[in-house]
């Protein structure tokens, strides 16, 4: 094979950029009237029959698949080479920032996403009309920077494309465009009904409030895979486990991520969701091995969930009595972040979500004010129930309660069925006084996830959505 050729020299500041392109974390919840019945007609039907249909059915071709990351290394070597025969190759550049954002996407490594971008915009000057691939290319880094609007319109100059219908569903579902995004996500199933589309059907749904009909798209997303889809189907099946997780089926949720991993072993949102599950259960030495083994994979690039993986550390060192252990991976954690939060430029990666949780647990004092300018800036840009959520943990922090209520009903009132979103509900007007709205929110968050309690609380904003 031969040896990838990079830049001599990232610029500090990309390098410094990229370290916390955000895993954008999407809200697996839902609502309805009827949700209990529903769900358990739709997973009786699911579940329950004599095959295991989470299975995945293609090994027997997988065994026989090389390594996803040395099959792209070897693609960028092929058109590497390519562009030193000839340099203004549109086809070339165009194929290499494909195979970028490809690395990016599996490693978590974010200066794949600057190296994309710069191939794409070569591509782009040497052809800068009918050039669909560099386009919704740049588009996909602008989404990665969690600018949205920016990535919409790029997505708009290809009315139809696929891809460009993709962009819409997730950039409306991280502004909390829910309605948009459905319509978008549709289209999309109507061209291509594929593992992508489809779960990406099932993500809007479950937002949406429409759990049976999420668990359907599951269904079908599974249904419809295609031998070599290996992080796409194990992607699928993390987030239905990330499904049944919010709703306190934990065995589900962990024979969902473990055949997660039989199908891509290493997979980072899987190993971190599965580690989630673990701390939820009380088992910390688990969970700190799964964390072990992602940092196992390290490459010696800073990837985009290396502050979680020491988040969810510092969380067991805290459970565990271990506060000097847990400060000092807290301030670990609080560096990477920074580093991507120090400009307004580098903030717009959205990683100032991600420092306000951390700011908000650690629970200092100037830790606390600093979170609340943080939420104010980051909900300008993404307006989903997660999100909204955080901001009004941040708001109630700060004692402003009145305006706490009013941005956790706002998150309410999409339709979402988080147990979490509504014991911070609770919270929120037990403070304020109002007994009998808090017990009712209180109920409702037992409802959704039976098995609220501590140990869910222990584990909270640990989990890693819908990513690349």
């Amino acid at each position: 094979m031969k040896q990838l050729i990079l830049p001599h020299r990232l610029s500090s500041f990309w390098l410094t950029l990229l370290l916390g392109l955000p895993i954008a974390s999407t809200v697996l919840v839902a609502t309805q009237s009827n949700f209990q019945s529903s769900l358990e007609a739709a997973t009786s039907r699911f579940w329950h029959q004599p095959a295991v249909p989470y299975r995945y059915r293609y090994f027997e071709s997988a065994e026989r698949m090389e390594n996803p990351i040395a099959r792209i290394e070897q693609e960028i070597a092929l058109h590497q080479e390519r562009l030193r025969q000839d340099s203004t190759s549109v086809l070339s550049q165009s194929s290499l920032a494909t195979a970028y954002l490809q690395m990016a996407r599996i490693t978590g490594e974010g200066n794949w996403y600057l190296l994309a971008e710069q191939s794409a915009q070569r591509s782009l000057s040497s052809l800068p009309f009918g050039n669909s691939d560099a386009l919704m290319l740049l588009a996909r880094v602008a989404e990665s920077k969690h600018d949205f609007t920016g990535a919409l319109k790029l997505a708009a100059q290809e009315p139809g494309n696929k891809e460009a219908i993709g962009i819409q569903v997730t950039s409306n579902l991280a502004m909390g465009r829910l309605e948009i995004a459905s319509q978008a996500v549709d289209q999309w199933v109507d061209i291509l009904p594929s593992v992508s589309s489809l779960t990406l059907r099932a993500l809007v749904k479950t937002a949406q409030g429409k759990d049976a009909e999420a668990l359907q798209s599951f269904q079908d997303a599974i249904a419809n895979e295609e031998p070599g889809e290996l992080t796409g189907s194990a992607r699928t099946r993390t987030l239905l486990g990330r499904f049944y997780y919010e709703r306190g089926d934990l065995a589900q949720a962990e024979a969902l991520y473990r055949e997660a991993l039989r199908i891509q072993p290493g997979l980072p949102i899987a190993l971190l969701n599965l580690a989630q599950l673990k701390i939820r259960q009380g088992d910390y030495g688990a969970a700190d091995r799964h964390y072990a083994d992602i940092m196992a994979t390290s490459r010696g690039t800073p990837r985009v969930f290396d502050s979680l993986i020491l988040r969810g550390q510092a969380r067991i060192q805290r459970l565990q009595g271990n506060d000097t252990q847990a400060q000092t991976l807290w301030s670990q954690a609080e560096s990477l972040l920074r580093q991507t939060t120090g400009t307004e430029e580098a903030a717009a990666f959205g990683h100032r979500r991600d420092l306000a949780r951390l700011l908000l647990e650690r629970g200092n004092p100037q830790d606390i004010a600093a979170a609340l300018p943080l939420m104010e800036a980051e909900v300008k840009i993404r307006r989903d129930a997660e999100t909204l959520s955080t901001y009004a943990w941040a708001l109630s922090a700060n004692g402003k309660l009145q305006q706490a209520q009013q941005v956790i009903q706002e998150a309410i009132a999409t339709g979402i069925r988080d147990a979490n979103l509504y014991d911070r509900a609770a919270e929120i007007n037990k403070a304020l006084g109002n007994t009998a709205q808090a017990q009712t929110q209180a109920q409702k968050a037992l409802e959704i996830d039976p098995q609220f309690g501590i140990a869910s609380q222990n584990a909270r904003n640990l989990a890693a959505g819908l990513g690349g």
